[in-house]
């Protein structure tokens, strides 16, 4: 009988998409065949404790975003990680082992210290292996100023920006002249759409970037393209083998904000597939294995564009950890290639082996 593999889910963190990698977890640990696996839950509290837990029963809330936690009660608890507060992991004896038992460890921490290379360099220093990008494409792909500037450079679509490094580098006026009349205002490191503001007026611009400086040291301006959300998934190592088919949202807010996303249930449209003409599509799915290749990802990606009337497209951004709830759309778009949830899981375990 073939050995189960020990998976190490890593959940949580100190970002503000914390409740979004719980339910992301919950998912991920429903759909992971038994037979094949066994799992551990490793939780990472908002201030950064990481705990150890058997699951289901680590989390609670799990059908509700806004109110999903780790439960108080736990079995196990690593002291303070230091993750936030800059001091060693440290393990007890019993968790050190568990961890040292861990084949394949599977983060789905989205966002700062979770998706930005700082949780794959600890994961390297351990060892083992892990799925998702590694440390240089975790990092590329979280400064969404580095990204643009590498597609950029290999002829691949983005939006026109200006980048900020203080609020008083680029007025108001000055933005409209080269941007236009419509703006988005963004942190550069941070995702889910947390911190981003569109902007038509001098107040909410002003407002917009002390949200994003609140956020962030690095803030981009960006022009608005007018043009369908459209986004793909790519899975595989240094040679992509596929892109699923493309799906489209619709967001019924002002724009695809992270309440559409992950709070409102109807905030947004999932059409899957997209209704694109078939040349177009292609198109795009090679820009999007291409635009993996260029920022140096592994594993897995979602990809985003906006495909405008002109039947022309922009890559928007690129997500090295995408979310797996129940409306995310990395693992529908798998599903509407072929590749069921519990099989889309066994392969990306196996990229991690690879």
């Amino acid at each position: 009988m073939t050995k189960k593999l020990k998976i190490g889910l890593i959940c949580g963190g100190t970002s503000g998409e914390h409740e979004v990698s719980l339910v992301s977890a919950y998912n991920i640990q429903a759909a992971l065949d038994r037979d094949k696996y066994d799992v551990l839950l490793i939780g990472i509290d908002k201030s950064g404790t990481w705990f150890l837990g058997e699951t289901p029963e680590f989390l609670e809330n799990v059908e509700d975003v806004r109110q999903v936690k780790f439960k108080h009660n736990l079995p196990a608890r690593l002291p303070q990680s230091g993750i936030s507060a800059g001091k060693k992991l440290a393990v007890t004896e019993k968790s050190g082992n568990e961890l040292a038992d861990v084949d394949v460890f599977f983060p789905i921490t989205h966002g700062k210290l979770g998706e930005d290379g700082a949780l794959q360099g600890l994961l390297e220093l351990l060892g083992i292996p892990y799925v998702g990008a590694d440390v240089y494409g975790s990092a590329i792909c979280m400064d969404k100023d580095v990204t643009k500037r590498l597609l950029q450079h290999h002829g691949i679509p983005v939006s026109r920006y200006k980048l900020l490094r203080n609020p008083d580098e680029l007025s108001f006026e000055d933005a409209v002249r080269e941007l236009g009349n419509i703006l988005f205002v963004k942190p550069c490191r941070e995702g889910s759409s947390l911190g981003v503001s569109k902007v038509r007026t001098v107040a909410e611009y002003q407002l917009a970037l002390q949200l994003a400086f609140a956020a962030d040291r690095k803030v981009l301006v960006e022009e608005a393209i007018s043009g369908r959300e459209i986004e793909c998934s790519v899975l595989g190592n240094d040679s992509p083998e596929a892109a699923s088919v493309l799906g489209e949202i619709a967001p019924r807010r002002e724009f695809y904000s992270y309440e559409a996303k992950y709070v409102d249930d109807d905030g947004a449209e999932l059409i899957i597939p997209a209704e694109i003409e078939s040349k177009v599509s292609l198109q795009i799915r090679k820009a999007a294995v291409e635009a993996f290749q260029v920022t140096e990802c592994r594993s897995m990606a979602r990809v985003d564009f906006f495909l405008c009337e002109d039947n022309t497209f922009i890559l928007n951004e690129i997500n090295t950890l995408p979310g797996f709830t129940k409306i995310s759309m990395y693992p529908k778009l798998w599903e509407a290639s072929g590749l069921a949830y519990s099989e889309l899981l066994d392969r990306l375990i196996q990229l991690a082996q690879e």
